[in-house]
C-alpha cells in the first residue's frame, strides 16, 4: 500500500525528467507513449492504494509514510512524507486518472506539434505537482504542491510562447493564484507560530476567534484563487489560450481537486470559523450566478465551458463536490470539434456537425446532461443533495438555496446553447469548407478511445454516490470529514424535483431560442455588454486558434 502511495507520486515525476533529459534523442511519439505510460502507472499506483486502505478497519484507515526529515528549525521539523486516508486515496484515483485519459487523448491532439515533447514534459510535471498537492502528509509539502501546480498551468497555458496572447494569459494566471500563494502563506505562518507545527493534526487545535478566522482567511484566500471564484477568477477566461487538453487538465484536476480539496482538509479550522465559512458559501454562490449569466453571452466554445466551470465550482463551494467526469468530456468534445475545424472556436461559425461527427455528438450530449444534472448521469447525484444541504443552514441558507436553483436553470440555458449551435441545423459554409473530421489520421484512437471512456464514467459515476439506496463515497470519506449538516428526505426530495425541473427548463428555452429557432433570441444590447465585460474587462485575449503547430 505504501509502495503504491510513492510510486503514484513518483511516476510522472520520472517522465517529466526523463522526456527533458532525453530532449531529441527521444521521438515525439515516444515522449506522448512515455507521459501516458506514466500516468497509468500513477493510476496502478494509486489503485492498490486503494485496495490496500479498504481491507483496514476504519479507524486505522490514515497511514503517514516518511522519505527523510528534511527540515529542522529549533523545535519545528518537517519530512518528506505522504499521507494516505481516504479523502487523499480519493482525489490520487481522481488526478491520476482523468489526467491518464487526458494526456493519452493529447497524444492525437497534439500530433505534429513541434514542441511535442516539451508539451508532455509540462504535463506530467503537472500531474506530479497535483499529486504532491493531495499526498503531501503535511501543510508544508501542500503548499509546495500547491505552488508547483501554480507553475504548471503557466507553462501550460503560455505553452505556444510565440502568441503575444499565451504569454500574457500565462502571466495573469500566475500573478492571481500567486495571491492566494500569499494568504496561504501567512495562513501556515501564523499556524507555526500558535502551534509549532504545520501537521495537519494542528487544525484541531483550538485557537482564539480571531488566529482561527485568520488562518480561515487566509486558506480561504488560496481556494479562491485557484478555483477562479470571485473576486480572484479574471485569470480563468484567457487560460483558454492553451492546447485545448490543458483546459481538460486544469478544470478536471486542477480547478476540481485543489480549492475543494483544501477546504475539505482543512475543515476543521472552518469549523472554529463559521463567519468565514459562510463567506465561503456566499462566493460560490453569487460566482456560480453571474459565470453563468455571462456564460450565455459568449460565442468561443472553449470559454463557454470555462465559465461554465467557474459556475460548478461555485457549487462546490456550497458543499459537496461534483464529479470531475463530464467536465472533463466537454472539453475533449470540444476540442474534437475544434481539430476538426482547422481550429476554430467560435459558435457562431458552426452548426449541422451531428451529421458528421455523430460520436462527438453523443458524447457531448452526455457530458451536458450530466453538466445539467439530468439523472442518470452523474451530475444529478451531486447537485441536489448541495441544494438540500444549503436548505438546512437557516434564512441565510434558504438565499444560497435559491441562487442554487437559479443556477440550474442557467446550466441548462446556457449548456444546451452550446450544443444546439454546435451540432443542430444544417453544416454552416464554413463547416462544408473546413470540416475534415472524416480523415482518419485527424481524430485518432487516442482522442476518441479517451473520449468514450469519459462518456462511459459520466453516466456511471453518479451512481457511487446514490444517496437514497447507498452513499460508498460518503461512508469512505466520514472518517476525514463529517458532514456539518444533515438535510432531512424531504429537503433531498423538493430540492431534487425542482433542481430537475428547472434544468428541463433552461434545456427547454435553449431549444426553442437554438435549436428550433421557434423563439427570437431576445435582444438586450445594454445587459449584454456588461456581461461580457464582467469578468473579462482585463483580458488580454480574444478568441485564437488553439490547434498544433505543424513541424
Amino acid at each position: 500500500m505504501i509502495y503504491g502511495a510513492w510510486i503514484c507520486l513518483l511516476s510522472p515525476l520520472a517522465a517529466a525528467g526523463l522526456i527533458t533529459l532525453g530532449g531529441q534523442r527521444l521521438t515525439r511519439r515516444a515522449a506522448g507513449y512515455l507521459a501516458t505510460l506514466s500516468c497509468f502507472v500513477a493510476f496502478g499506483g494509486a489503485l492498490a492504494t486503494f485496495i490496500g486502505l479498504l481491507g483496514r478497519d476504519g479507524s486505522q484507515r490514515q497511514v503517514v509514510s516518511t522519505a527523510w526529515l528534511w527540515l529542522t528549525a529549533g523545535s519545528y521539523r518537517s519530512g518528506l512524507e505522504v499521507l494516505i486516508d481516504p479523502l487523499s486515496v480519493f482525489m490520487m484515483l481522481v488526478v491520476a486518472g482523468v489526467g491518464a485519459l487526458i494526456v493519452a487523448y493529447s497524444i492525437g491532439y497534439m500530433d505534429g506539434d513541434i514542441e511535442e515533447r516539451r508539451y508532455f514534459a509540462y504535463m506530467s510535471l503537472f500531474v506530479f505537482s497535483m499529486l504532491l498537492l493531495v499526498q503531501g502528509g503535511n501543510l508544508l509539502l501542500l503548499l509546495a504542491g500547491w505552488g508547483m501546480v501554480g507553475l504548471s498551468s503557466y507553462l501550460l497555458i503560455g505553452f505556444w510562447h510565440d502568441r503575444p496572447s499565451a504569454i500574457a494569459a500565462a502571466k495573469k494566471a500566475f500573478v492571481m493564484n500567486a495571491i492566494g500563494d500569499a494568504t496561504m502563506a501567512l495562513a501556515f505562518f501564523l499556524l507555526i507560530k500558535k502551534g509549532n507545527s504545520l501537521e495537519f493534526g494542528i487544525l484541531g487545535g483550538q485557537y482564539s476567534s480571531t488566529v482561527a478566522n485568520l488562518v480561515a482567511l487566509g486558506l480561504l484566500g488560496g481556494a479562491v484563487a485557484k478555483s477562479a471564484q470571485l473576486p480572484l477568477q479574471t485569470w480563468l477566461p484567457d487560460a483558454m489560450e492553451g492546447p485545448t487538453p490543458v483546459s481538460a487538465l486544469i478544470h478536471a484536476a486542477t480547478m476540481v481537486t485543489a480549492g475543494v480539496y483544501l477546504l475539505v482538509r482543512t475543515h476543521a479550522i472552518f469549523e472554529q470559523a463559521p463567519k468565514i465559512a459562510d463567506l465561503a458559501a456566499g462566493l460560490g454562490a453569487a460566482t456560480l450566478l453571474l459565470a453563468g449569466l455571462i456564460a450565455l453571452v459568449q460565442v468561443d466554445i472553449k470559454r463557454v465551458i470555462a465559465y461554465s466551470t467557474m459556475s460548478q465550482i461555485g457549487y462546490m463551494f456550497l458543499g459537496a463536490g461534483l464529479g470531475a467526469f463530464f467536465k472533463a468530456l466537454l472539453f475533449m468534445a470540444a476540442g474534437i470539434v475544434i481539430h476538426a475545424l482547422a481550429a476554430e472556436q467560435d459558435m457562431r461559425k458552426m452548426g449541422g456537425l451531428r451529421m458528421l461527427m455523430p460520436r462527438t455528438y453523443w458524447a457531448f450530449l452526455i457530458g451536458a446532461l450530466a453538466l445539467v444534472g439530468i439523472p442518470p448521469f452523474a451530475g444529478f447525484f451531486s447537485k441536489d443533495s448541495i441544494l438540500a444541504a444549503a436548505m438546512d443552514h437557516g434564512a441565510y441558507g434558504y438565499v444560497l438555496w435559491v441562487v442554487g436553483l437559479a443556477g440550474t436553470f442557467l446550466t441548462g440555458l446556457y449548456t444546451f446553447r452550446m450544443f444546439f449551435l454546435v451540432f443542430w441545423g444544417e453544416p454552416s459554409a464554413f463547416v462544408r469548407e473546413h470540416f475534415h473530421a472524416l480523415r482518419r489520421d485527424v481524430v485518432g484512437v487516442s482522442m476518441a478511445s479517451t473520449v468514450g471512456v469519459l462518456a462511459v464514467l459520466s453516466v456511471i459515476g453518479g451512481w457511487l454516490q446514490f444517496a437514497p439506496i447507498w452513499h460508498p463515497v460518503e461512508t469512505w470519506l466520514q472518517t476525514v470529514a463529517e458532514p456539518v449538516v444533515s438535510p432531512t428526505n424531504w429537503q433531498e426530495a423538493i430540492s431534487s424535483a425542482l433542481a430537475f425541473v428547472l434544468g428541463l427548463a433552461g434545456i427547454t428555452v435553449a431549444w426553442l431560442v437554438y435549436g428550433a429557432r421557434r423563439v427570437a433570441v431576445p435582444r438586450f444590447a445594454s445587459a449584454q455588454r456588461t456581461l461580457e465585460r464582467k469578468f473579462s474587462s482585463t483580458s488580454c485575449t480574444t478568441p485564437s486558434s488553439t490547434r498544433p503547430r505543424s513541424s
